[in-house]
């Protein structure tokens, strides 16, 4: 037992050895990013905001200090990969943020800067107080209330509030939030939780069709009321973006618990029946189609609620070709919403198709890296806590940088880590602490593992 433990140990130390080298590597390039973009834009170094961007990485510090207590065997790319995109947003926010003259706490960047701090001492706290993910499991149902009572939030009169057309945010006072970003961790432990427990009813196959077996027309209840629920979010909410990411993750969850391809035939046909009465019923699902098949076309691009947009960002992207112009040496800009929904126009616009395929790479890692948690689990409810969190950030990502890139339709997603916005990052850096939870888990010797 000694020797298991001396072994143990040994292997700890030198995984949060390689994790405190990459987050030295991550915060150096989250702190170069910001000094380019001061050469860029103005020429010179501006020390005051330089040393405030510097507060984000050493906190990341901060928690990689925590982590050698708590989860010295949690996987050393997850805190270094999300430092380092975390760190690009600023930069981008910030660049964006010197053309108007913005500063002090009216520039968005320093209040990502504050997001950011709150959101590392969440994922800190999240290590803290969830020694063990088993504990979502043993409140399974109570969690998917919490998860509801999330989304129906804005819709209460009084502190609802609608951006952008999209009423998914409360407010209270000067503080807004979007409790849908939360939402969907409780959605993926509620997820997990069912259908670990009625996994074997949605396991049986029924009738053969098109080369596949399919579930049995009794046990489709699950599904189609997940489907009704995104479809209720999309009308109410106004908002197509959040609907789809919901029930992308259950069709996942579920084809994981069950190993049924049956049932992602099912959701893929839920999607375009959803998607198709949307574009009939509502006019802005319309209007974002429309947006998508015509951009260019003039009536479209003039009317309210166009193509402009689309079309600005994907001229960026253009502008920006391979390598990009350079950080602060773009017009990111010229696009609307550029901080945010368009943070990838931006950032293709200055670090060019490179750049953007450098992004895209640290996303499919930590995509890869949250999967094989999953599929390396002893435990059925980590496993699927784990592909729906990871999936999750992939399905966010692809969503949102699908649209802007015209390769879907726009939705009103973030995108992970790099947009501007509190409640998604915080959403986000408490997804990877709980990834780096169940990686410590994972890790474990057997023996270990069943004592804790």
């Amino acid at each position: 037992m000694n020797a298991t433990l001396s072994y143990g140990a040994s292997t700890a130390v030198r995984i949060r050895n390689v994790e405190l080298l990459l987050l030295l590597v991550a915060g150096c390039i989250s702190v170069a990013a910001v000094a380019l973009v001061q050469l860029g834009a103005l020429g010179r170094i501006e020390p005051g905001f330089l040393q405030l961007s510097a507060i984000s990485p050493l906190l990341a510090l901060a928690m990689h200090v925590v982590m050698r207590f708590l989860t010295p065997t949690a996987d050393p790319f997850f805190l270094p990969i999300m430092m380092v995109l975390t760190g690009l947003g600023i930069a981008e926010i910030y660049r964006i943020d010197l053309h108007y003259g913005y500063s002090g706490w009216g520039s968005t960047s320093v209040r990502q800067i504050v997001w950011c701090a709150i959101a590392i001492v969440c994922a800190i706290l999240t290590l803290v107080v969830i020694r063990n993910v088993q504990v979502l499991n043993r409140y399974t149902y109570t969690v998917g209330l919490v998860a509801f009572a999330l989304l129906l939030l804005p819709l209460l009169p009084g502190i609802g509030k609608t951006v952008s057309g999209a009423r998914a945010w409360i407010g209270i006072g000067a503080f807004s939030f979007q409790p849908g970003e939360i939402a969907k961790i409780a959605l993926a432990a509620f997820f997990a939780g069912y259908l670990m427990r009625h996994r074997d009813a949605l396991s049986l196959l029924g009738r053969r069709f098109l080369g596949m077996r399919f579930p049995r027309v009794r046990h489709l209840g699950p599904v189609v009321l997940v489907w009704l629920l995104s479809i209720v979010v999309v009308i109410l909410q106004r908002d197509l973006g959040p609907g789809l990411l919901y029930f992308g993750i259950f069709l996942v969850v579920i084809y994981v618990a069950t190993g049924r391809i049956g049932w992602l035939a099912i959701g893929a046909v839920l999607i375009v029946i959803g998607g198709a009465a949307a574009n009939a019923a509502l006019t802005y699902v319309h209007l974002r189609f429309a947006n998508w098949l015509t951009p260019f076309d003039q009536h479209i691009y003039d009317a309210n609620g166009g193509s402009f947009q689309l079309v600005q960002g994907l001229f960026g992207i253009a502008h920006g070709g391979i390598i990009g112009t350079g950080l602060g040496q773009g017009q990111p800009w010229v696009t609307p919403v550029s901080q945010s929904d368009y943070i990838v126009a931006s950032l293709g616009e200055e670090l060019g198709l490179a750049g953007l395929f450098a992004i895209f790479s640290l996303y499919l890692l930590v995509t890869f890296r949250g999967l094989r948690i999953g599929f390396d689990s002893a435990d059925d409810f980590g496993a699927l806590l784990a592909v729906g969190l990871s999936f999750g950030v992939a399905l966010q990502a692809f969503i949102i940088i699908g649209g802007v890139t015209r390769v879907i339709p726009l939705t009103g997603l973030t995108t992970p880590f790099l947009a501007a916005g509190g409640s998604s990052l915080i959403a986000n850096w408490i997804i990877g602490a709980l990834l780096m939870r169940l990686s410590s888990v994972r890790r474990l010797p057997h023996r270990l593992r069943n004592a804790s």
